[in-house]
């Protein structure tokens, strides 16, 4: 039986490629005889559109059959685990009723723990190498349960001075989260949307070096069109067009988390 590792998917500043990275990493590992689910924490649902066309995805946050419905129920999550069309990989679909979670939340007895609590039985099973949850670009009480039922955070980063803004926010809510999850681990930094020709990449790569106590991911993802199309119809890159660069990069990318979790 496998001891399912969770990871979450982090960073308070929207574009840095949360979804992307998540949904690639997943699939990858599944590449690599792993089972995975993923869990879509984001109202704006970009990690279900990753598996699930338009029209699936709405059909999902409007019959209920999504994140939201289950936490706000404060119920367990195995009934809301959907199938994708590759076997192996799961995937629990969000809503954009997720934008108002903060509300439904704030009157709950242990607020904090309701997501570790629903996803208390898929984790003891077994059946999952990896969980691996999308969180929202925010840092309030969602996000909080997010990284309490989580073993590792990972952060992803846009190789840009923009992408660097509010980082220090992130670390200091991680800090302030120790009391509450005292196992969760910062598994590292990993670049995105990366442009080696420019300057304000190797400037971005010099600053996230620098990090005290913050790991770095050997391996970065660098701009590319092929994640764009794939995003566009709904595949995974590796599935869209496997000898591409950046399905490259995400394969690689998953082989070091998966190596760091298990170390």
């Amino acid at each position: 039986m496998a001891q399912t590792k969770v990871i979450c998917f982090a960073n308070n500043k929207g574009g840095s490629g949360k979804s992307t990275t998540c949904a690639n990493v997943g699939y990858s590992m599944v590449t690599e005889g792993k089972k995975v689910l993923l869990i879509d924490g984001d109202m704006q649902m970009n990690l279900t559109l990753s598996y699930f066309d338009e029209d699936t995805a709405l059909g999902f946050a409007e019959s209920g059959e999504n994140l939201y419905t289950a936490i706000k129920g404060q119920k367990e999550l195995t009934p809301y685990v959907r199938h994708t069309a590759y076997e192996g990989l799961d995937l629990i679909p969000s809503s954009t009723l997720m934008s108002g979670i903060e509300v439904d939340l704030f009157t709950m007895w242990q607020r904090e723990f309701i997501l570790k609590q629903g996803l208390a039985k898929i984790k003891d099973a077994g059946t999952y190498d990896y969980i691996l949850i999308d969180a929202p670009p925010t840092l309030g009480c969602w996000v909080m349960n997010i990284m309490c039922a989580s073993d590792y955070l990972i952060i992803p980063v846009e190789a840009s001075p923009w992408g660097l803004f509010g980082i220090a926010n992130l670390f200091e809510f991680y800090e302030k989260l120790q009391r509450l999850a005292p196992d969760l681990a910062i598994m590292g930094i990993v670049v995105t949307k990366a442009n080696e020709r420019k300057n304000q990449f190797k400037q971005a790569m010099e600053v996230l070096g620098s990090l005290d106590n913050v790991r770095l991911f050997e391996n970065y993802i660098r701009i590319d069109s092929t994640i764009e199309w794939s995003q566009e119809n709904s595949l995974p890159v590796m599935a869209y067009k496997k000898s591409s660069r950046a399905a490259q990069e995400y394969f690689e990318l998953a082989k070091e988390v998966m190596n760091y979790a298990h170390r």
